[in-house]
């Protein structure tokens, strides 16, 4: 089982830091909160500053909870989540490359998610230390993607309005 651990820690160890340096991003970063907040509201999240506060707590803390291997796969399923929002708000329609704007790399880290959602955090993880806190399998990796991709459409459902071009067809925006 080594390997299978050493595959887990070198996965947390590549996306959590990286989810955590995002996070810290949209607050700290050049723009700071005010330009996240700003980018959300030009995206169609509303209210943009609770959702600018929410994307970056959310990210920093999955990003801690995946390095450190703690509580998984709930962090899984928080980057699965914020991955599936970013692919249908700041992505949608721009293809599959990323330097074209696509949804390449929300696709591969919402992958990793459910891929170290499967492994589980292996023997190195805060985890290892809690009885019954070792969870690997189909089992884990459906329930991260499942509550990721929920909590993003309810999140959707509830909260994204963006504006409509003028050549596209009018639809109901009361849901």
């Amino acid at each position: 089982m080594r390997g299978h651990d050493t595959a887990a820690l070198v996965l947390r160890a590549t996306l959590g830091p990286m989810l955590f340096a995002h996070g810290w991003n949209k607050v700290n970063g050049p723009g700071g909160l005010q330009g996240t907040t700003g980018w959300f509201e030009a995206l169609g999240l509303e209210p943009a500053e609770v959702h600018a506060r929410m994307a970056a707590g959310t990210e920093m803390a999955a990003g801690v909870g995946i390095t450190l291997g703690a509580a998984g796969p709930l962090p899984a399923a928080a980057a699965i989540g914020l991955m599936t929002v970013a692919a249908r708000t700041d992505h949608r329609g721009k293809g599959f490359f990323v330097f074209k704007g696509g949804w390449e790399y929300a696709g591969v880290v919402g992958g990793a998610a459910v891929a170290l959602a499967a492994l589980g955090n292996g023997r190195y993880s805060l985890d290892r230390l809690l009885p019954g806190r070792q969870r690997t399998g189909v089992g884990p990796a459906l329930l991260a993607a499942g509550l990721g991709t929920v909590s993003a459409a309810a999140l959707l459902a509830a909260c994204y309005r963006p504006e409509r071009k003028p050549d596209e067809p009018q639809t109901d925006q009361s849901r």
